[in-house]
């Protein structure tokens, strides 16, 4: 499968150019960017060709990975689905609902595949356990952190205008929902949401199997305080979820992996274009009770 990519940021950088690049089962055509002189860079990096134009790169590849702020992915992504091309998405899809629907409508009305790259989602250690934890019934509630230290810490996403703009809510936030819908079900509401210390959210939720869930999201958290948990009580007792033993680039690979697969065989992914526009109005929903209006 020939593959193109949309990106020249850090991200791009760091996890996908490397896991297209080391593929077996992708050809890295090549790079665009909004930066002619960092896809140049990249591209020379790889041994691929730098492109100046996006409809030429859509021109010349079967699918596209895509690795951009939420508010130019998802344009890119209705251009790149309405070309035929398959989708490697990163989350979150959009940071509106009707541009996530956009998105999804055009991959479904062009039977393309996509596969939205939520890291826990790919790692083999997390994917097995919330594969099991979905199997339990009886689940009663759901205790989540994320606490990143991307504003207090030596990070290189620290300067980005999107996350300074939307912070934790819409940067963490996707990666939670994704490990949380699975096992609880899908949010009937957001029953309440709150702010801490600065772009600190603590969310409710109430899940469709009936269960409840908390969430504290932060990008602003100690470097000492920084990580991810997640707790599941009900029926079954306590479970904790795992640690992944993988980095960003094999987890992208496992992606890239289930990219290939809904194309050939044309089932759609569990993590495709459909269930990031879910979670896009989760949080859509919470930011609107942030802002003191109802949510849904």
């Amino acid at each position: 499968m020939r593959t193109g990519l949309l990106g020249t940021g850090p991200w791009a950088r760091a996890a996908h150019a490397p896991a297209l690049a080391g593929h077996t089962g992708l050809d890295f055509a090549g790079v665009w960017g909004r930066r002619p002189e960092a896809a140049a860079a990249l591209a020379a990096e790889h041994g691929v060709r730098a492109y100046g134009d996006v409809d030429a790169l859509l021109a010349d590849v079967d699918a596209v990975a895509l690795a951009l702020p939420p508010a130019v992915q998802a344009p890119l992504a209705v251009r790149a689905a309405r070309a035929g091309r398959h989708l490697l998405l990163d989350k979150p899809l959009a940071v509106t609902a009707a541009d996530g629907r956009a998105v999804a409508e055009a991959a479904e009305r062009a039977g393309v595949a996509s596969v939205v790259f939520f890291t826990t989602r790919f790692q083999k250690e997390p994917e097995a356990w919330i594969e099991e934890q979905a199997a339990e019934a009886g689940w009663f509630t759901a205790r989540g952190q994320w606490l990143g230290a991307v504003f207090t810490g030596d990070s290189p996403f620290a300067a980005s205008p999107w996350r300074r703009e939307k912070g934790a809510l819409w940067d963490v936030g996707p990666h939670a929902l994704s490990v949380l819908l699975p096992v609880l079900g899908d949010v009937r509401q957001v029953l309440a949401a709150a702010n801490g210390p600065a772009d600190t959210v603590h969310l409710v939720l109430d899940h469709a199997t009936g269960a409840s869930s908390t969430l504290t999201l932060s990008l602003t958290a100690p470097p000492a305080a920084a990580g991810a948990d997640l707790e599941l009580r009900g029926e079954a007792g306590v479970s904790l979820l795992p640690r992944g033993s993988e980095d960003a680039v094999a987890a992208l690979t496992r992606a890239a992996d289930a990219l290939l697969t809904a194309a050939r065989t044309g089932r759609p992914h569990p993590c495709d274009a459909g269930f990031a526009l879910r979670i896009t109005e989760i949080l859509a929903a919470a930011e609107a009770r942030l802002a003191g209006q109802p949510g849904d």
